[in-house]
């Protein structure tokens, strides 16, 4: 367990710190943007499910200009009807 904390620690010494908070606000939007699409279909990703009322249909990509650089999200098409992050204004590519 020590080795696995010393091993992130060197890495996050090692990562330029713009990069590493970069990757990390872009990992944490597209995890949330998944979470709420797997709540719309009743299931998760390559799931079955009887109280499935959505599948996915594959992802759009969006950019968005931050203090931290330009972030590379996929945001999540549904099949029937349409999921537009909240965290997001429609026509509006910075924060």
């Amino acid at each position: 367990m020590t080795d696995e904390k010393m091993t992130l620690f060197e890495l996050i010494q090692k990562a330029d710190s713009t990069d590493f908070l970069k990757e990390l606000a872009q990992t944490a939007l597209q995890r949330l943007m998944e979470f709420q699409v797997d709540d719309l279909c009743g299931a998760g990703r390559h799931e079955r499910s009887g109280e499935r009322s959505n599948y996915r249909n594959g992802h759009r990509p969006r950019t968005l200009a931050t203090r931290l650089g330009t972030l590379d999200l996929k945001i999540p098409k549904l099949r029937t009807g349409s999921y537009f992050p909240p965290f997001l204004e429609a026509r509006r590519t910075g924060e």
